[in-house]
């Protein structure tokens, strides 16, 4: 089984026969299917003039305080996965779990690291042969509770791409990652994404592209604490951080602030894509004439959304911190939220197969067999 941090925690909660006893009761639900409504979208204004994220931002902390100032897997493999793993079921409690939840809490779920190997590279022996990371962000009901067995897949996965290869570690690291993929099934995600491709070009004739490999899967919350999103997560896996996770800038507690980029003004240099996000009237109106406010989980619903990432050294404590109105109204922490959303994470990964790579990848519906080993270290 693969082994969490949670894993000694969990064996104080084992009964005498060897099983974990669930805490909280409750009828047990599993999670609905969720479509994003889909808006009619305006077209792209044209580019202009392009500038640096230094010309847009004079700091990380002032793009915060400006924004805020305006405010089916295919039939073969679904019956390989599971005959082995069950669906996660949810325990809720309408009118009482949602009520405890803090509302600084935007969105909460699950969340995977992966990188990719430049192209021909199926092993990255460092960062330098790695081409791209990613994020993948699972979002579950704000009152969710899970339970044992895979997610049940609702059709609401985003691709975050981080074209910097690793993740920003402190408030002086400030780079653009996009929405690759949004409202998106498990099995786009492992077609298009997960797996290896090859393809034939003029001049070098056959090009491999590795398979995805993961880096580590958690939990994670999006949060708005005064002038600031946060993106905020815990890892569940693996167990002990080695080389790569520091190498790609990963921490068992991290958070990035998140401010949205207005494309209705040019995309700094060097970061511009081939098209900007359809967002509808009512997303392109938050903006107001900003070019930056706080990112906003909506936001994530659209391909081509980019986002500025900045690092946050102090870990989790400024993306969790409690806010007056919450405690006012006794309403959990946000940190304690996370903490008990990893430690039931914790416990539904430890039962899902005999190995790291196993349980992620069953988690996505599909088998670990031909794809890349979560590592610790680089070889």
């Amino acid at each position: 089984m693969p082994t969490t941090r949670a894993s000694e925690k969990n064996a104080a909660a084992k009964g005498s026969n060897g099983t974990i006893e669930e805490k909280g009761a409750g009828a047990k639900h599993e999670i609905q299917d969720k479509a994003s409504p889909k808006a009619k979208r305006p077209k792209k204004t044209d580019d202009k003039k392009q500038q640096t994220i230094e010309d847009t931002l004079s700091s990380a902390t002032e793009a915060a305080e400006e924004s805020n100032e305006e405010q089916k897997l295919s039939e073969d493999e679904t019956n390989d996965v599971h005959d082995q793993t069950d669906k996660t079921e949810t325990v809720e409690e309408p009118g009482t779990r949602e009520d405890e939840v803090p509302s600084s809490i935007l969105e909460k779920g699950i969340i995977y690291f992966f990188f990719r190997g430049r192209v021909g590279i199926d092993d990255p022996s460092d960062v330098s042969e790695i081409q791209r990371s990613f994020m993948v962000l699972r979002p579950l009901d704000k009152d969710a509770k899970l339970g044992a067995g895979t997610i049940e897949d609702a059709g609401n996965i985003r691709l975050i791409a981080v074209p910097k290869k690793v993740f920003p570690r402190s408030g002086r690291d400030r780079w653009i990652a996009f929405v690759e993929k949004s409202d998106t099934s498990l099995r786009t995600l492992r077609e298009e994404f997960l797996s290896s491709s090859d393809y034939e070009t003029k001049t070098a004739g056959t090009r491999h592209t590795p398979a995805a490999t993961p880096a580590a899967e958690g939990v994670y919350a999006i949060t708005m604490t005064g002038r600031a999103s946060h993106l905020a997560y815990v890892l569940t896996l693996p167990s002990e951080l080695g080389e790569v996770q520091a190498e790609l800038g990963l921490r068992e507690k991290g958070s990035f602030i998140i401010s949205t980029r207005n494309p209705q003004y040019d995309a700094p240099r060097g970061t511009a894509l081939p098209s900007g996000p359809e967002y509808p009237k009512e997303v392109l109106d938050e903006f107001r004439a900003l070019r930056w406010i706080p990112s906003r989980p909506h936001h994530l619903d659209f391909v081509n959304t980019q986002f500025l990432l900045v690092g946050e050294s102090s870990g989790i404590a400024k993306a969790t911190e409690p806010q007056r109105e919450d405690e006012e109204e006794g309403k959990e922490k946000p940190g304690e939220e996370l903490e008990l959303l990893e430690d039931e994470d914790a416990r539904r990964m430890e039962a899902l197969r005999d190995g790291d790579s196993e349980a992620i990848f069953a988690d996505l519906g599909t088998l670990a067999k031909g794809y890349p080993d979560l590592k610790t270290t680089f070889e």
